[in-house]
């Protein structure tokens, strides 16, 4: 049987934490381990249902998932209870007194007694081995060690490792019972340099690991207080569009009222006005009807009689006039009945309006690889996409390509004027005109030539003049549909035109000048700037003369999409970091259909998004 020593040192340790054992569960596979051990090795187990032996792989089913439902060591913890409130006995002297023994010798492996441990320090050969505190053993602060002595030799060093065996052992044991068995040896010191190496390595990833697990939970915090600015932003629309439909309603109510009150004072005026005329005939029929009831009172002689007669042929002659004419009146009355209050009927017009989320409705590859040159949208409802290797492709708001057209023709710029034809400037720096049909048109536009004035953007305006922009002479040149030079010009003082728009209500253009778009005046002057750092950006005019705006990060492939008033003011985002696949060449152009979808477009892809109502 083993002494009490032994089954302190070789059972009763816990092999994950190496110290006494806490509450020891057994494994089907009969290994040992702490319910705490088990417990974090647990939380670690992918299916939460069984737990893995750390020593022999083994699985083993976890009742209800709750590891205190594994069977319970009594015998360990019996012992383990035991030498927790027990000192175990000296090694030397085998006295086995109550707290006799006072330390234990790492390197001897021996329990000491006060007497054996002032022996032990005394001899010259043993005063540099490890003596510790018996207190700090069964405590468990100072685990023992592993290895020693060969528990075949004891009197030989354990200095040999049996990486097959996972033991350690002297050298005789070393050669005798594992080289023969082509097990593979290591020496102690060579063995636990590779372990510590492995600890530290394992340490030094669970440390970045914590650390970038760290950091996402720093990020969830960041998304949290983004979402929670986002949906604040929500809640501030929806009561600043309360608030405004409120006034807009109140003030509408009031221009009603008022309209009902000058109808009122019309209608009482004619009311009046009957009124006034009817006490005016009553009044002047009693002053008649006065003035003949005096020829009662005396006999009528010679004038007065005559005077008397002439007053009567008069009342006579005022009572044949016509009664007051009722039906006048009802005609007030009647005019008064046809007015009604009608509400609308669209119920949206009255409505705060919808939650709504904009979404990706189409991606589709373009013809030709980085090809695109300009896009705009065509009168009759489609999206134009000329391509500066040649043509012009013609998707739906589906992003279905319908056509493509005037294929030999390099488009650099493109714009429509009201009655349907098209204006193309090519990459020559020459302009064109063509029929609904795309036939050239004899119409020439004497543009600057390409050396002279390089690309730029191109607009057609509410009144078909046609604005041409040049990035390195740094002006704006208008033209006419009728072709000919340029009617005026507009000097860019301090800026570069290189994308144009044109509003449909104003004189005001929008342009990109490199990472800045800028509202300018019907003379070229700047009023409003937008810009964000390190973002490029694409605007476009809307069908309301709305703006709005894409921001791309080109070198990550991630554009978002804002909607701003024609004073550039920010109204709401559309779209928020949308990832795109990343173009070769910096370079896009962003439009809305006709029929409410945007549309974004690279080098290479043809993006639609669309709006979906929020559930």
């Amino acid at each position: 049987m083993a002494t009490f020593h032994e089954i302190s040192s070789q059972e009763l340790e816990c092999p994950i934490c190496l110290t006494l054992f806490n509450q020891p569960k057994s494994l089907t596979c009969s290994h040992t381990f702490c319910k705490d051990c088990l417990e974090r090795i647990f939380l670690t187990q992918p299916n939460q249902q069984t737990i893995t032996c750390p020593v022999c792989r083994k699985g083993t089913s976890v009742p209800s998932g709750d590891v205190r439902e594994l069977q319970t060591n009594e015998r360990l913890s019996s012992l383990a209870d035991e030498v927790k409130i027990k000192n175990p006995t000296c090694t030397n002297c085998g006295i086995d007194q109550e707290s006799s023994t006072v330390s234990y010798c790492q390197d001897c492996g021996k329990y000491m007694c006060k007497s054996c441990e002032i022996n032990h320090f005394g001899w010259k050969p043993l005063s540099n081995h490890e003596v510790v505190p018996i207190g700090d053993v069964l405590s468990g602060k100072v685990p023992l060690r592993r290895r020693g002595k060969c528990k075949k030799h004891p009197n030989a060093e354990a200095d040999c490792f049996c990486t097959n065996c996972r033991e350690y052992f002297c050298i005789t044991c070393g050669t005798v019972d594992h080289m023969q068995k082509g097990h593979l040896l290591e020496k102690v010191a060579v063995h636990e340099e590779n372990l510590m190496t492995n600890i530290e390595e394992l340490q030094k990833k669970a440390k970045s690991k914590k650390t970038t697990i760290g950091n996402h939970i720093d990020n969830i915090q960041t998304q949290r207080n983004e979402i929670t600015t986002i949906l604040k932003n929500l809640n501030d629309d929806i009561d600043k569009t309360y608030e405004e439909y409120v006034n807009l309603l109140s003030a509408r109510r009031e221009a009603l009222k008022c309209q009902v009150q000058r109808l009122s004072e019309k209608l009482e005026k004619e009311l009046k006005v009957m009124e006034e005329e009817s006490h005016q005939t009553i009044s002047h029929m009693n002053k008649m009807e006065e003035l003949v009831a005096n020829g009662m009172k005396v006999p009528l002689e010679k004038d007065a009689l005559i005077a008397h007669d002439t007053l009567c042929e008069n009342l006579k002659s005022f009572l044949g006039r016509d009664d007051p004419d009722d039906q006048s009146l009802r005609g007030v009355t009647e005019r008064a009945q046809k007015i009604s209050f009608l509400r609308h009927i669209k119920v949206n017009e009255l409505s705060l309006g919808e939650l709504k989320r904009w979404d990706i409705k189409a991606d589709v590859e373009l013809p030709v690889k980085s090809s695109m040159g300009c896009m705009t949208r065509t009168p009759d409802g489609k999206m134009a996409v000329g391509s500066w290797k040649g043509g012009i492709h013609l998707y739906s708001p589906d992003g279905e390509l319908q056509q493509t057209v005037l294929k030999d023709v390099r488009v650099a710029n493109l714009g429509f004027l009201s009655d349907g034809r098209s204006v193309v400037r090519d990459k020559d720096n020459k302009m064109s005109l063509y029929t609904r049909q795309w036939e050239k048109l004899d119409v020439t536009l004497e543009t600057t030539s390409e050396d002279e004035g390089l690309y730029g953007g191109l607009t057609v305006d509410r009144d078909d003049n046609i604005y041409v922009s040049y990035w390195e002479s740094k002006k704006i040149q208008v033209f006419t549909p009728q072709g000919g030079k340029a009617v005026r010009e507009i000097m860019c003082d301090g800026y570069e035109p290189e994308l144009l728009f044109s509003f449909h209500t104003t004189e005001k253009l929008i342009l990109t000048d490199t990472l800045a778009v800028a509202c300018l005046d019907g003379k070229g002057k700047k009023e409003n700037v937008l810009m964000k750092e390190g973002m490029f950006v694409y605007p476009a005019v809307c069908r309301d003369d709305s703006v709005i705006v894409a921001w791309v990060k080109h070198r990550k492939g991630i554009v978002s999409i804002d909607r701003y008033t024609r004073d550039l003011d920010h109204v709401h985002n559309l779209i928020t970091d949308f990832k795109i696949l990343k173009p070769e060449i910096n370079w896009y152009y962003l439009k809305e259909f006709e029929s409410g979808e945007i549309a974004f477009c690279t080098p290479d892809r043809l993006y639609i998004f669309d709006v979906k109502c929020e559930v």
